[in-house]
């Protein structure tokens, strides 16, 4: 198997160089890592290229940007990484081993938001159970039939031939995108949350704090719930 990390993003040189060099100490290699830009400002494009990544660019939007670089991806698996996030170092290791159970279509790291400052226990483990409650409560057919909802931040992998097969993401979600992606997914086989820590970034609830941010995140995953879904990217805008 090769897998081919795909990184999409949108000005995002602040965070980029620590992801940069964490890619750097992977063990073993990934067979590419692939940046998908949607149309940056910033150094980030350049930063990707001075580290020797594969670039190509896409029309903005992290679905379509996703889409594009599947298409384009060289590997069997791959796995999509958000630039302000910190995987392990064996991380090509998991994925292989993980992918290798044919019964898993779709699975993922666990996350532990984290800042310069402080780890935020209470919003990781919040995140934890909305993997397990939100579709219990959004989707419960689906949940029944073995529905877990990951999220982007959790650094989700999955088969290339699958992701095609599926459809990919619904190009005009601007987030939410992997919510989609686990229920189509799930069509094919399990999805699972892989016992292995990532760290990503709080910028949104140092920006924030995290009663406005678990507020957000709340509102806008029910707004996808209920099929609102042009209503999503008001509510969470950018923080680089």
């Amino acid at each position: 198997m090769s897998t081919t990390l795909l990184v999409p993003v949108l000005d995002e040189a602040k965070a980029l160089p620590a992801l940069v060099a964490r890619f750097a100490e992977l063990e073993p290699r990934p067979a590419e890592i692939l940046l998908v830009d949607g149309g940056s400002a910033d150094e980030t494009v350049q930063i990707a290229k001075d580290a020797g990544w594969r670039i190509l660019s896409a029309g903005r939007g992290r679905a379509r940007q996703i889409n594009a670089g599947v298409e384009a991806a060289k590997s069997e698996n791959v796995c999509v990484v958000h630039a302000d996030t910190l995987p392990p170092r064996d991380m090509v290791e998991v994925i292989e081993n993980t992918l290798a159970a044919r019964r898993i279509a779709l699975a993922s790291f666990t996350p532990v938001i984290r800042g310069p400052e402080k780890t935020r226990w209470g919003t990781t483990v919040h995140n934890w159970a909305k993997t397990w409650y939100a579709p219990l409560l959004t989707r419960p057919h689906r949940f029944f039939q073995g529905v877990r909802l990951l999220f982007g931040d959790h650094a989700m992998f999955f088969r290339r031939a699958d992701f095609l097969t599926i459809g990919g993401c619904t190009p005009g979600d601007a987030v939410m995108e992997e919510a989609d992606l686990c229920v189509k997914f799930a069509r094919l086989g399990k999805v699972r949350m892989v016992p292995r820590k990532l760290y990503t970034s709080d910028r949104r609830i140092a920006e924030w704090g995290a009663l406005k941010a678990n507020w957000i995140y709340f509102k806008v995953g029910m707004l996808w719930a209920f099929g609102l879904r042009s209503r999503m990217a008001k509510h969470y805008p950018d923080v680089r």
